[in-house]
């Protein structure tokens, strides 16, 4: 009953959570500075990922591992 009662409380604050955070992620505004800064944004992103579309998949470096050092049979006998 305890696990139940655990789960139900977990679900409801998240989504009071959810809730929360869409009521307070738009805000509106007329200013038109804003308004433009908001466009130029918007712009710059647009372009940034054409320009990773645009540009070759560049390919996965190999890095070489380092040798592993055994120590020696003659070392390891006589410790």
């Amino acid at each position: 009953m305890k696990k139940v009662s655990l789960a139900i409380l977990v679900s409801l604050s998240a989504v009071t959570g959810a809730a929360y955070a869409q009521d307070n992620g738009v805000m509106m505004s007329t200013d038109p500075a804003k308004a433009a800064d908001v466009e130029q944004r918007a712009q710059d992103l647009q372009n940034r990922q054409q320009a990773m579309e645009s540009a070759p998949a560049m390919p996965a470096k190999h890095h070489k591992t380092a040798p592993h050092h055994h120590p020696k049979k003659a070392e390891a006998a006589g410790s």
